[in-house]
């Protein structure tokens, strides 16, 4: 299984936000940024601060992709 991330970069065009953004204040490094980008897995405590910031859940930010 992989995860796709292309829900998160929605949310943030419909939130008129920037990946700059995003890791400024959910507080997230470039890596983490770079990983979402190019779809791999990231921890559980970053995806929560992401979602915390958003003021939404994993499931509009996350998609579980079957190989």
């Amino acid at each position: 299984m992989r995860v796709c991330y292309n829900k998160l970069f929605k949310l943030l065009i419909d939130k008129n936000l920037k990946k700059s953004d995003l890791e400024k204040n959910a507080k997230i490094s470039r890596n983490i940024l770079s990983k979402l980008t190019k779809n791999e897995t990231i921890s559980m405590d970053k995806l929560i601060d992401i979602c915390v910031y958003l003021n939404c859940s994993f499931d509009d930010i996350v998609e579980i992709i079957e190989k």
